[in-house]
């Protein structure tokens, strides 16, 4: 189930990007003093009360200004509207409401979103009288806060969440695997999809931002039942933006989040890209089962050595993901097509796996006496015991003496172990410490 999506949107230099590291718990929109520093939308994940959302941050709205950059502004913020699911509108209660203001009120009562109004800069009583005008722009929910204070910020998450669409329950048995192909635009991932269902059931076409919404289709192969998530590029009024790239990482992440195993599609004719690595790492990150997918490898001018060198470049690039099985294929030409359904299957399988107690033990000991983790100030370092606590993906607890005598290097060589053991194809696999005396 994907989670829900907050946009923040506002006029210039009202505080949205201090609001949205303060949402976010941490420091990751650059903030200063200075209008239009936000330029793009910036992603981060939140929690309150025990919900979980997105937050984009967008940059400031100037509307009827004519500018190449402003007008990118808008364009990005237009898109940020059109994704969330509640917005929250960022007003300054020191400089009062402008036209600025009412101008982005009429935008966002067009989108017909929910709404909440969070006046900003109201650092103490002298400016709360501020607050009352601004229920002049025809909002509901308008609230007092402090970005820098933080004072109001528990009031406004807790109107945010009572906007939130109610959960709603896919109706998918769980031997069902939901697989999702995720990428920047125009890499292929309609076409792969009618490629593998091997008949036209989504709209494809050569120009980027074909695939509005995610597309669910449901199928069976061999007896086994499968969904594919396509969830092409964006395209709004019959306008496809330049931001289309960076748009298409939300689109990725509310796919991932409803996915078993993620396709990362790579352009095998353009190569890779920074978006790729973006993408791929949030997959990643939410623990999924990945493979990587070449499309369009029959276009790329190659010789018996192409494939190494593309493979060797990609693990490079993704050092993180090592794990992911890589497939080069080509919607096209049906070239090597029919390798993705098995090995989605075997990825599936793995990220489910579960190793039984006494033999993880034993592949850690074995590990442990065939290279002795060093001492560290006379310490060592000692794993007690090891068990897997959950599948999906595959997670390990491994009780020691000191956790803090643990030296990353030396986590990586016990994960590698007990791969070697226990391949864990296309899954990551997480290992926590716990000290035994805890």
């Amino acid at each position: 189930m994907s989670l829900p999506i907050v946009a923040i949107v506002g006029r210039p230099n009202v505080g949205k990007s201090t609001i949205f590291n303060r949402l976010a718990g941490e420091r990751i929109a650059i903030v200063e003093d200075q209008p239009g520093i936000t330029r793009d939308r910036i992603y981060s994940k939140s929690e309150w009360n025990g919900r979980e959302f997105h937050l984009i941050d967008t940059g400031g709205l100037e509307m009827g200004v004519q500018d190449e950059i402003l007008d990118h502004i808008k364009n990005q913020a237009e898109l940020a509207i059109e994704e969330a699911d509640v917005i929250l509108f960022v007003t300054d209660g020191r400089a009062g409401m402008t036209a600025t203001d009412e101008e982005v009120a009429h935008l966002l009562h067009r989108s017909r979103k929910p709404v909440v109004v969070a006046v900003n800069k109201i650092d103490d009583l002298k400016h709360e009288d501020s607050l009352y005008e601004f229920y002049q722009l025809g909002f509901e929910y308008v609230i007092g806060m402090s970005s820098v204070h933080g004072s109001g910020t528990g009031d406004v998450l807790d109107v945010l969440v009572s906007q939130f669409p109610d959960k709603v329950e896919e109706d998918y048995d769980d031997e069902t695997i939901r697989v999702s192909l995720i990428g920047r635009p125009n890499v292929g991932k309609s076409s792969l999809v009618n490629a593998i269902l091997g008949e036209e059931r989504v709209i494809v076409s050569p120009e980027a931002g074909t695939t509005r919404d995610a597309i669910d289709t449901p199928f069976s192969h061999e007896d086994q039942s499968y969904v594919l998530i396509d969830t092409a590029g964006i395209r709004k009024r019959g306008k496809v933006y330049e931001s289309i790239e960076k748009y298409s990482v939300i689109r990725a992440m509310r796919a991932i989040e409803r996915s078993d195993v993620c396709l990362i599609i790579i352009d095998g004719e353009r190569g890779i890209a920074e978006q790729d690595k973006k993408i791929a790492g949030y997959a990643h990150e939410a623990g999924r089962a990945a493979i990587f997918v070449v499309n369009k490898w029959d276009a790329v001018e190659k010789d018996e050595k192409t494939m190494d060198q593309f493979k060797r470049n990609l693990r490079d690039q993704f050092q993180f993901m090592s794990y992911a099985p890589i497939l080069f294929v080509s919607a096209m030409t049906k070239q090597r097509l029919k390798q993705i359904l098995p090995t989605v299957l075997l990825a599936a399988e793995q990220h489910a796996l579960r190793i039984s107690t006494s033999v993880l033990n034993q592949v850690v000991h074995d590990a442990l006496m065939t290279n002795p983790p060093p001492s560290t100030k006379g310490k060592r370092f000692r794993v007690q015991y090891a068990t897997q606590v959950s599948v999906q993906p595959p997670t390990i607890v491994l009780f020691v003496n000191d956790r803090e005598l643990a030296h990353f290097s030396y986590l990586r060589y016990l994960e590698n172990q007990i791969r070697i053991a226990f391949p864990f194809t296309g899954t990551p696999l997480n290992i926590f410490l716990r000290n035994k005396r805890d």
